[in-house]
Formats: structure tokens, C-alpha cells, sequence
């Protein structure tokens, strides 16, 4: 527990307090590195207050590498020129160069900064072989090209860091881009879902109140003269007028934009698509309890497309095999369950949950007319579809 809260206050520490800890770190070092001689350095004059004035200089100025990397790395740069420039010895003392090169490449715009680097560290080759060109023992001429090496590296650490940073922005960036733009194909598909649906009832609410419109005109004309007739019209009004109420309160405030469409069939074309799906080579078997009373047509409408969608599935994922069709009238609901036995080769079938904009469709039918849609794997293999509709509309009061 103690460890965690450790970990979770360093890794909130700000970026300033670890640059200043790591100057700290980097002064320290190169002070203590002048004062300990090291095997194989040239003969170099000892270390003067001008020296140690430098290596404080090029150490503090990491304070600012994420701020301000091209100035830090010119003055550790020329620091470092100062410095070997007088003779002093090389040890550590050129740590906060390598931690500029590294903060350059790291945090730099890429190109501009690479070449920036490539080319400091160039002269700063030239000028460091300058002042070894009279370094004794001979031997001592590896530290510069160490610190040639070093510099080099230091850059290509950087640059690593830097492509991993804007390869994982780049791919975090897409992955939410991606992400919206499933969101607005969701929302897109939804939104056309309803507003099928709208027309779909529109157009038979439309087609009701012409009916009423005309028995009301029977009725006016008859209602003395023969009243078993106007009666027979004012019942046929009272049937029409309730299912009509109801279907536009199931689709209450969506608005339709075109004109007039044919109506869409329902339940009782369902044995006809299942003479279709016969001939793509599907084994449908149909059960039905005991026949179901004249549905409002939306509840009707919904159900067949639910049906049509779920044997087409069947027939884009699965292809031949059995398919049973169920529908029954549980009192105010209308079920309906359709299930598929698999692959009848026994290949395995990929999931159609979620990712499809046929279920998409099927549940939003089903939630609009206040029911639900379940869809997903059966246990013993193969897909089951059930839907519930409910055959009084939400809201009717009836």
C-alpha cells in the first residue's frame, strides 16, 4: 500500500520537479567527475574554478530542456567546447550534452530538430578533434570518439522516443475517430430505422381516416332512414379510429417527408416468405398456435420485417439449414422466436450480435412499439431472434 501511494505521488510529481532533480542530478555528477581521475585520459591540465563553472552551467540549463530543448542544447554545446577547449578533463563531464541531445530529438518537431542535431553534433566533432590534436597518450583520442558515439546515440534514443509518442497519438486518434464515426453510423441507421417506421404508419393512419372520413359521410346520409346501416358504419369507424389512435401514439412527434407508399405487408405474408426462403434452400418449418386475431398494422408490419430480417441473416451467415418460425399470442403480446440449427457442416459461425445493422433495425422496430428484441448464440449451436410486440400501443389507455 505504501509502495502504491509512492508510485502514484512520483508519477503526479509536474515535469519542472523532475527536470530540477534531474539538473541536480547532472551537476553533481559532472562536479564529482572532474575531481576523480579515470585510466587511459589524457594528460590534462587539472580542473579550474572556470571548468567547474562551466559544468554547473551546462548542468542547470536541463532545467529547461522541455521548454526551450534548442537553447539548452547550445549552451551545453558550447560549454562542452569551453570546456575541452581548455585542456580539462573528459570523465563525465559532458553528461548534460547527452541528456540535450536526447531532450532535442525527444521533444522536437522531427525533421527540423534532427537535422539541427545531426548538424551540432558535426561541428562539435570537428572542434573537439581540434583541441585532441596534440593529446597525450594517443590512446586518450577514444573519449572523443566516445563522446562522438555518445552524442550520436543520444539522438537516436530521442528520435525513437519521439516516433513511438506520435505513432501512439496518431493511433489513439484514430482509434476515437473510428469510435465516432461508429457512434454517428449508429445514430444515422437509427434515425433511418425510425423514420421507416414513420412513413410506414403514417401511411396506414392516413388510409383509416379517409375510411372515416367517408362512413362518417354514410352516416350523416343514412342515420334516419336506414340506422342498421349507419349503425354497421359507426362500428367500422369505432374499430378504425382505435387502431389509428393507436398507432399514432406509438409514433407520436416523428414526421414523414415523401409521398405516399404501398402498403407494407404483415403476418400473413409471412408464408409466403417462407416459400422463398424454401427456394434459397432453407428448411423453414412455420408454428403457429391458434390463429391470431386481426393485429393493429404497425404491430403486424414490425413483425413480418423482424421475421424477414432474421431468415435473411440466416441465409448471409449461415445458408442452408433448418429454420423454425414461432409466433404466438400471449394474451396482450405477440411473440415471436426464430431459430437456425447452424452450419449443417458444423463450420463455426461469426457473430452476428452487434455488429449488424439487420439487429440494429430489429430491436429499434420492437422498442418503438414498446416491446424488446433479444438476439444472440443458442447453446447447442446455432442463432434464436425472439421479439416480443405488444398488441396494444403504448400509451392507447385501452
Amino acid at each position: 500500500m505504501f509502495a502504491r501511494t509512492v508510485s502514484q505521488r512520483f508519477s503526479q510529481r509536474p515535469d519542472w520537479a523532475s527536470d530540477v532533480l534531474l539538473a541536480l542530478f547532472v551537476t553533481v555528477i559532472q562536479m564529482q567527475s572532474a575531481m576523480i581521475p579515470m585510466p587511459l585520459e589524457p594528460v590534462s591540465r587539472p580542473v579550474t574554478p572556470i571548468g567547474y563553472v562551466l559544468l554547473v552551467v551546462s548542468g542547470l540549463a536541463v532545467v529547461a530542456r522541455r521548454k526551450r530543448p534548442v537553447v539548452v542544447f547550445a549552451i551545453t554545446a558550447l560549454a562542452s567546447l569551453a570546456y575541452f577547449g581548455f585542456g580539462f578533463p573528459d570523465r563525465l563531464t559532458f553528461l548534460a550534452l547527452f541528456v540535450a541531445l536526447y531532450t532535442l530529438a525527444a521533444y522536437g518537431d522531427g525533421r527540423r530538430t534532427l537535422v539541427l542535431g545531426g548538424v551540432g553534433t558535426a561541428a562539435l566533432a570537428v572542434g573537439w578533434l581540434i583541441a585532441a590534436a596534440d593529446i597525450e597518450p594517443k590512446v586518450a583520442i577514444g573519449w572523443v570518439f566516445f563522446r562522438i558515439g555518445a552524442s550520436v546515440i543520444s539522438i537516436i534514443l530521442g528520435e525513437s522516443v519521439r516516433s513511438r509518442r506520435v505513432i501512439a497519438a496518431d493511433a489513439q486518434r484514430r482509434a476515437e475517430q473510428a469510435e465516432r464515426s461508429r457512434e454517428e453510423e449508429a445514430r444515422a441507421r437509427v434515425d433511418a430505422e425510425r423514420l421507416r417506421i414513420a412513413r410506414e404508419v403514417h401511411d396506414t393512419v392516413a388510409h383509416a381516416i379517409a375510411i372515416i372520413n367517408v362512413q362518417a359521410g354514410v352516416t350523416a346520409h343514412v342515420l334516419d332512414r336506414r340506422p342498421e346501416q349507419a349503425r354497421d358504419a359507426l362500428h367500422i369507424i369505432e374499430q378504425t379510429s382505435s387502431r389509428a389512435l393507436s398507432e399514432m401514439r406509438a409514433i407520436l412527434g416523428v414526421l414523414r417527408e415523401d409521398g405516399a407508399q404501398a402498403p407494407y405487408p404483415g403476418l400473413e405474408q409471412i408464408p409466403e416468405l417462407a416459400g422463398k426462403a424454401r427456394a434459397a434452400g432453407l428448411d423453414i418449418d412455420l408454428e403457429q398456435g391458434a390463429p391470431l386475431d386481426p393485429l393493429p398494422v404497425a404491430v403486424g408490419s414490425a413483425a413480418y420485417r423482424i421475421v424477414q430480417e432474421a431468415i435473411t441473416n440466416v441465409i448471409h451467415h449461415v445458408g442452408p439449414t433448418r429454420v423454425t418460425v414461432a409466433l404466438e399470442s400471449g394474451g396482450a403480446d405477440l411473440r415471436i422466436r426464430v431459430t437456425d440449427a447452424g452450419r449443417r457442416d458444423g463450420a463455426r459461425v461469426p457473430a452476428r450480435v452487434g455488429g449488424g445493422r439487420g439487429i440494429l433495425g430489429m430491436r429499434e422496430r420492437a422498442r418503438l412499439l414498446g416491446g424488446d428484441l433479444d438476439a444472440g448464440p443458442r447453446a447447442g449451436g446455432g442463432f434464436e431472434v425472439t421479439a416480443r410486440l405488444p398488441l396494444v400501443a403504448i400509451g392507447s389507455g385501452r
